[in-house]
């Protein structure tokens, strides 16, 4: 769908004034800066493809599933989709292949940059901003909405189902739609978080929450959030519902044959409410070992009770710990080179004791609601005696919390149907039970479980228009927050302030600056760079015997903590590939070999080593784009085609062999493997693509530790990228991705823009990437330019009312 539009809407949507001259000066420098300034008429562009693209790209052959044989150069935004790929793929040199004529360097750029400039001028004139479709909050924005709403935490996993992803994202709204199935379940946690919130004993049932340490996390040293002096376990912030009675009980790590590990020695355990010791007992030593071998799962039983604790503890969030005192870090005798983690072996009973899960369980006696976060948010009248007090308090409190779940000031039958069920639940249980049910209402309401934006009263199917600014700042929340709006972004949008672009600008940078922007790191990056993969990934031990979740949760936080100084420092984001400081601790660093790091604790460290800048030396980077017992050079390339430069390979087609069954299992090297790979007509062509970049990293093994050599031979990382450039290991790698940093923060952008509009984006989007890419260039391609233009852009300021089918 093309729809035309007047220049003062498009005026409108990138902002007026000093801001719209910005962005066209961005367009004009970066233009001249990177490409030709003059292009290629219609009759040269139809000479260039017909010599060199032709050939292989015809209706004949469609090689790639393209053919140019119907191309009219002289129109080139009738042939946008087309188009669009192919200058990105002669921007990143990965056309024509290497082997094939190819034009000079100068051409090349001139017809890609001929295409861009004819695309972008068709799309100042003819705009289509897209059309977010209906969809609910995603499992993610659940639960930071119902935090930022009743300042409450609630394990949203144990309430609704992993959401589907598209396009790399979970907030994709072509897949959130909702099931009955579904829809129950949003009732059900509707319910349950109500009663949590208001403390209604009748609704809270005792229940046994298990938070369990993972299985291979190595507890021989101290571990962050616990106390000095400790090693192992685990702490947890735990939400008490009322105030009352509960216990708390420690499981230990048990063999594959039930016997508790580590009863060699006595072990002081302990656990800890706030910080405050409440319970402290001893187990192992010579009685504790031999009433194991005598009965293992009955004295498993009997140690975990001396570990069992029952206490009075006030509602609202607490800190629980379990851990051990720490004795001497001297090792066992007979261990010549210990294995790091402590997790190894399932069958060894002997080494140090091992917290493997807290049991809290309760309430039981309890005595009241308590005074919780979530009660001083809600309760902030209390009824007088007066005639009519009652009701006027509940709908006051009732309609603050509906105006910011429903993100927009409420109607009159708004406020109706919260009135009608406080009536239906005040019966119940006096005041505090009508606002419950008032709050279930709201938690259960398509106004806060869906996203809706709706057209302007009497508009025509196909216009194109702006978005209210109270649309705008639900986008803007969802997409640096993964939330609600605050009052304050809620208060200017409703005053009609939130459009003008210094408003704007402020509250962005407001945004950015506030920790709720973490969302950006976990929820943006974490899917963009696969890092939520890595919670997944375990190695093959035997292959790799010292990973363990220690290293794998070092590893996240490296790259989380680099993506976050990037976000808060405001750093140009062309230092997520090139920045020569990073974030570690000791067992990270150690695991990297670089000396004078000590203890869990992460911190900034300059870089001396060169392999380990930015991402590509990244062992989170490293590990998600490996084999569980080898490195994937394959998997490693399509990451970068796809993360970096823009150009995912396509599929590969049905029925292509493994590698092992072509031939090439005796061969000595990985190498040599996918060189008999290639040698399938079938696999080469994409291999050609993927694999040198794969094997540039090769140094790296598959849990990102450097080598030089693999099974006894040297390892050869050296190759030819598509463009020709000349690449033989990590450095020389990141030098040819960022030669065009344009490339990359295209990439990025494409990939944010995505996420801010929770729709996959289209030849139509192209234009408005470009220009935020060329105007981010004028600012060093710092985060926040990079922000400013996706929020300015018209796919994020524009609508359009929808066509009749």
């Amino acid at each position: 769908m093309r729809l035309r539009i007047g220049v003062p809407i498009v005026v409108v949507a990138l902002g007026a004034g000093a801001l719209t001259q910005t962005i066209a000066q961005g367009q004009s420098t970066a233009t001249t800066a990177s490409a030709p300034t003059v292009g290629l008429s219609a009759a040269e562009m139809q000479a260039v493809a017909g010599k060199y693209c032709v050939s292989c790209h015809n209706d004949r052959l469609t090689t790639g599933a393209v053919s140019f044989s119907g191309v009219d150069f002289g129109a080139i935004p009738s042939h946008a989709t087309l188009l669009e790929r192919a200058a990105r793929k002669l921007l990143v040199g990965s056309m024509p292949p290497q082997g094939a004529p190819r034009p000079d360097a100068a051409t090349l750029q001139a017809f890609a940059t001929t295409i861009e400039r004819a695309l972008d001028d068709h799309g100042r004139t003819v705009v289509d901003p897209g059309r977010a479709v209906l969809r609910r909050l995603n499992r993610t924005e659940y639960a930071n909405a119902v935090r930022d709403l009743l300042d409450l935490d609630v394990n949203v996993s144990a309430l609704l189902p992993v959401d589907n992803s598209s396009f790399g994202f979970d907030n994709i709204g072509d897949v959130l739609g909702m099931s009955p199935v579904l829809m129950e379940r949003y009732l059900t946690a509707a319910r349950r978080i109500s009663a949590l919130a208001v403390g209604d004993a009748a609704e809270i049932a005792t229940t046994a929450d298990t938070y369990r340490v993972k299985p291979d996390r190595s507890q021989d040293q101290q571990l962050d959030g616990l106390p000095l002096g400790t090693r192992g376990g685990l702490a947890i912030t735990h939400t008490f519902p009322l105030d009352a009675e509960y216990s708390f009980k420690v499981d230990l790590r048990q063999t594959t044959l039930n016997n508790v590990v580590g009863l060699e020695y006595p072990h002081d355990v302990i656990v800890l409410l706030d910080g405050v010791e409440i319970r402290r007992a001893r187990i192992g030593g010579e009685q504790d070992l031999i009433q194991s071998f005598a009965n293992s799962q009955g004295s498993a039983e009997t140690f975990e009770n001396r570990l069992v604790v029952r206490t009075k503890v006030s509602a609202g969030p607490h800190t629980v710990a379990a851990t051990f005192i720490a004795k001497t870090a001297a090792l066992r005798a007979g261990l010549l080179q210990p294995i790091l983690r402590t997790t190894f072996d399932a069958q060894d009973y002997t080494g140090q004791p091992h917290i493997e899960a807290l049991v809290v369980t309760g309430p039981f006696n309890a005595t009241g609601p308590g005074d919780t976060p979530s009660r001083r948010r809600l309760f902030t009248c209390r009824p007088p005696h007066a005639a009519g007090a009652e009701k006027k308090c509940a709908q006051r409190i009732l309609a603050s919390v509906a105006q910011q779940a429903y993100r927009r000031p409420l109607q009159p039958s708004d406020v109706l149907t919260l009135e009608r069920f406080y009536e239906l639940g005040r019966p119940n249980g006096g005041f505090e039970a009508g606002v419950e049910m008032g709050i279930r209402r709201i938690l259960a309401s398509p106004d806060f479980v869906f996203r809706v934006e709706r057209d302007p009263p009497g508009s025509l199917p196909g216009h194109v228009h702006r978005i209210s600014d109270i649309e705008l700042a639900s986008r803007l929340s969802f997409f640096l927050w993964s939330t609600i709006p605050d009052r304050e972004l809620l208060t200017t949008a409703i005053n009609g302030r939130l459009s003008q672009p210094a408003v704007l600008e402020t509250q962005v940078r407001r945004m950015l600056a506030d920790p709720r922007s973490a969302a950006l790191v976990d929820n943006f990056a974490g899917q963009w760079l696969y890092l939520r993969n890595l919670a997944n990934i375990k190695p093959v031990p035997t292959e790799f015997p010292d990973f363990d979740d220690n290293l794998r949760s070092a590893m996240l936080r490296e790259v989380q903590l680099l993506f976050d100084d990037v976000i808060h420092r405001d750093r140009s984001v062309m230092d997520l590939m090139t920045a020569s400081d990073t974030f570690l601790n000791e067992r990270l660093a150690r695991h990297y070999g670089i000396a004078g790091i000590y203890g869990s604790d992460f911190r900034r460290v300059d870089l001396a080593l060169d392999e380990r800048r930015g991402l590509l030396g990244k062992g989170a980077i490293l590990v998600v784009t490996s084999l569980a017992s080898r490195t994937s050079p394959v998997v490693r390339g399509k990451w970068i085609l796809d993360n970096v430069l823009g150009t995912p390979p396509p599929p590969p087609p049905p029925n292509v062999p493994a590698l092992d069954e072509v031939g090439a299992a005796k061969a000595s090297t990985l190498r040599a493997r996918m060189e008999a790979h290639r040698g399938n007509a079938q696999c080469a062509g994409c291999h050609r693509m993927m694999d040198p970049i794969g094997f540039a990293l090769e140094n790296y093994d598959a849990v990102g530790r450097w080598r030089t050599r693999d099974g006894g031979t040297s390892i050869d990382s050296a190759g030819v990228l598509m463009d020709g450039s000349m690449v033989d290991g990590p450095t020389s790698l990141r030098r040819a991705l960022t030669a065009r940093p344009d490339v990359f923060i295209r990439t990025m952008t494409e990939k944010m823009l995505t996420y801010a509009l929770g729709r996959g984006v289209g030849p139509s989007d192209m234009p408005a990437i470009r220009t935020v890419t060329r105007t981010a260039a004028l600012n060093d391609y710092r985060f926040s330019s990079l922000v400013m233009g996706i929020v300015q852009s018209p796919p994020f300021q524009l609508r359009a009312t929808p066509t009749a089918e």
